[in-house]
């Protein structure tokens, strides 16, 4: 059986202007250029910033292009979040999934919570992104404190669990203690990106501190509540 090479993935914390897709990706771009990770994951709703009522985004939008030159230029995925459309009209809060040919929606978010409900509709499953060899199950924000959501993505087969998320500063504990759930319960890395600085939606002040968790429990990263910080960790088979 051939052995899955370690796998560098970062969490980065970016900032991000309300509404201003070419200016975000832009800033996603240079994340990711400067990373040197394999993977970068940036938080919920990160092209748009978390505002409600932002207009859907394509894969196929312009505005995107520097982030899919910036994983041509580095061999990257990079995973950011924006509002896409779906069937008969509906809208989704999603993960896009960037590479040098180009961007795709990966997964869907299947647990809203608050004022989401009102403008988005649930994702209809889960998802896996399979990266030389590493399975990666996909999760945002309300996921992963849903235990069935985890469980059906681990059912699928998984050796990470990746989340772009939002959190207010008050309840930066939160993510933490969802990942360690999730890490216990299916024996996982989990990896989370989580919004820093003013997000929009009334977060005036996100809280930060993105992390990569090792199957053990133990820390591999962790990024302070500063904007614009990025960390990497490798993860090992």
């Amino acid at each position: 059986m051939t052995r899955r090479p370690p796998l560098p993935v970062a969490v980065a914390q970016p900032l991000i202007v309300p509404h201003d897709v070419g200016g975000n990706a832009e800033c996603h771009a240079e994340v990711v250029r400067a990373a040197g990770a394999r993977v970068v994951v940036f938080p919920e709703l990160s092209l748009t910033g978390y505002e409600l009522d932002a207009e859907p985004v394509g894969p196929d939008d312009a505005r995107l292009t520097p982030l899919v030159e910036a994983c041509a230029a580095t061999g990257a995925v990079a995973l950011a979040g924006a509002p896409v459309r779906g069937e008969g009209g509906s809208v989704h809060i999603a993960m896009l999934a960037f590479d040098g040919d180009g961007a795709a929606v990966a997964y869907r978010k299947m647990w809203l919570g608050g004022d989401e409900t009102a403008r988005f509709t649930p994702g209809p499953e889960p998802a896996v992104l399979e990266v030389d060899g590493w399975r990666l199950g996909l999760a945002i924000c309300k996921d992963t404190g849903v235990e069935r959501h985890a469980l059906d993505t681990a059912t699928l087969g998984i050796d990470a669990y990746l989340a772009g998320v939002l959190e207010a500063f008050d309840d930066a504990h939160v993510q933490p203690e969802r990942a360690r759930r999730v890490r216990r319960r299916h024996g996982v890395w989990v990896v989370v990106a989580s919004y820093a600085g003013s997000a929009g939606g009334g977060f005036d002040r996100a809280a930060g501190g993105s992390f990569v968790l090792r199957p053990d429990g133990s820390l591999a990263a962790a990024a302070g509540f500063e904007v614009g910080a990025v960390v990497v960790a490798e993860l090992s088979p």
